[in-house]
């Protein structure tokens, strides 16, 4: 029962054991090098990242008996002391659990006085955010004028709440989430280090499970080690975490690919079976379809993927418009998934909508060409008709939403044109719909006007007819419109997504007031 978590056992001693945070690395051996050291740190970083990791090395460098190339050597007295936790110049604080400003006074009441045994006396306070104003203030003081034997390390999650008078006296370095890739080479080499049998695919799952934090990683490791009975097996992981295996997933792009719903609904009810979480489904497939995207402009990145020949093969089968538009739609089910009435139902409405929005190929989109009906007997409209038999619908040769806002058009002729769709078109004679509820935009001053338009672009003396009749196609005015909900969408998405507007709503309790957002035209 002596087990240690790898967390612990493999948390770094030395700068150069450190991943992913070279940034801060550089700094500090740079200091130690040419000996300007300051005498106030603040490490921020989410979680896991390493914040009180480099802090304690930095402790241990500083009070180093045999310091070479900026590296604590770790086989001092000092060295294993702090690596102990049992170094007496090395006062570590957890702030949470010591708020009061009492505490604080408490704690720094000592620091007047020299270092029992180092060079140093060092203050490694954690959570630093956590001290109430009071505490602050008294931090302060010594802050200002600390004596020359005092060095404070602070680390926290959230810096925003630290008054700016103390962050003024402090260098301030930020450590980075850690991408997959490095969190995946660092637990590779524990494993192998550890003579534990691993498929690589099994921690490119713990590594995006991880969301940064190498801490995290190793604790999902440890679990996963446990769970695989000594092993760690991808089937085994995915089932741990609640997730989905990836070959499933590559079902489900296959068939919005092909655009098949009742093969994207298949998947979906395959997927079921294993009781996921719809919203790491959901949040797994912007992944695959984001690598997608990047091999289909950037085709040399996907010989570092280990679904390359996938990606590539899926990359000629869908448009790239495709792709982003599953993407975008994707992204905005994300916040809409919560309100779902059962998650399943959200991430199915998700994929619908994703087939639903998708532009058809043009050999697809063509429909039977249907005679004209006949308006009336009149003298030429035998001549109309045989005219009509040569059209085509507009789509194969025009985007009439596009052709409008090119035209050169008079307010009122402009608005009848935003509500009509095209029927037939030939060299000769254009045929537009209008729906029968925007009847009153239609009167003769603003056909004519849209007529004289259409031939000054088109050069050519073509004649046009209006219909009223309700159109499968969308108008100009209903495409403005989605496009326009769309961009206030996103926006609304950006705002919630930005760190200073979350910094402020969980700072000051503020809301974000619906219908305020307006997009950047």
């Amino acid at each position: 029962m002596s087990y240690q978590a790898l967390a612990r056992k493999w948390r770094p001693r030395r700068f150069s054991e450190i991943t992913g945070q070279s940034h801060v690395v550089r700094a500090l051996t740079n200091a130690l090098t040419f000996e300007r050291m300051h005498h106030a740190y603040l490490f921020t970083g989410t979680r896991g990242v390493g914040k009180t990791t480099v802090a304690r090395i930095l402790a241990k460098a500083l009070n180093c008996e045999h310091l070479e190339n900026a590296e604590p050597c770790c086989q001092c007295q000092v060295c294993q002391e702090v690596d102990a936790g049992q170094f007496v110049d090395l006062i570590e604080v957890d702030a949470a659990s010591r708020t009061k400003v009492e505490d604080t006074r408490e704690l720094l009441e000592n620091a007047q006085y020299a270092p029992s045994r180092g060079q140093y006396k060092i203050y490694l306070i954690d959570e630093v955010h956590m001290l109430s104003g009071h505490s602050f203030n008294a931090l302060l003081k010594t802050l200002e004028e600390p004596p020359p034997h005092v060095k404070f390390l602070l680390a926290t999650t959230d810096p925003q709440k630290i008054p700016v008078t103390v962050l003024s006296r402090c260098l301030q370095f930020n450590l980075k989430k850690l991408l997959p890739d490095q969190i995946e080479a660092r637990l590779a080499f524990i494993l192998k280090a550890e003579s534990i049998p691993f498929e690589a695919e099994a921690l490119q799952v713990l590594a995006r499970a991880a969301d940064g934090s190498l801490r995290d990683a190793l604790s999902l490791l440890d679990q996963a080690i446990v769970f695989g009975g000594g092993q760690v097996n991808t089937a085994e992981v995915e089932a741990m975490l609640g997730g989905v295996a990836r070959r499933s997933l590559k079902g489900l792009v296959e068939s919005l690919a092909a655009g098949d719903a009742q093969q994207v609904m298949n998947e979906v009810e395959g997927l079921a079976a294993n009781a996921p979480d719809f919203t790491e489904v959901l949040k797994e497939l912007l992944d695959l379809l984001y690598r997608i995207a990047l091999a289909q402009q950037l085709p040399e990145t996907v010989h570092r993927d280990d679904d390359g020949e996938w990606l590539m093969r899926q990359a000629q089968a869908t448009s790239p418009e495709d792709v982003q538009l599953y993407y975008q739609i994707g992204l905005i089910g994300q916040k809409d998934l919560p309100w779902a009435p059962d998650p399943r139902v959200g991430l199915e409405m998700v994929l619908l909508r994703m087939l639903a929005f998708r532009p058809v190929a043009s050999e697809r989109e063509v429909p039977p060409v249907e005679s004209p009906r006949q308006v009336s007997p009149a003298p030429n409209a035998a001549v109309e008709t045989r005219v009509s038999k040569d059209a085509i619908p507009a789509a194969t040769e025009t985007d009439w939403p596009k052709l409008v806002n090119q035209l050169s058009l008079s307010p009122g002729a402009k608005e009848l044109a935003h509500y009509c769709t095209v029927e037939t078109q030939t060299d000769e004679r254009w045929v537009l719909l209008l729906n029968p509820q925007h009847d009153h935009v239609l009167t003769e001053r603003r056909q004519s006007g849209l007529e004289k338009a259409l031939r000054a672009k088109l050069g050519k003396p073509v004649k046009l007819q209006i219909k009223l009749a309700e159109s499968s196609q969308e108008t100009p005015a209903v495409l403005r419109e989605r496009q326009h909900q769309e961009k206030i969408e996103a926006a609304e998405q950006a705002i919630a997504e930005d760190e200073t507007v979350r910094a402020l709503m969980e700072t000051f309790d503020a809301k974000i007031v619906p219908g305020s957002t307006k997009p950047v035209e």
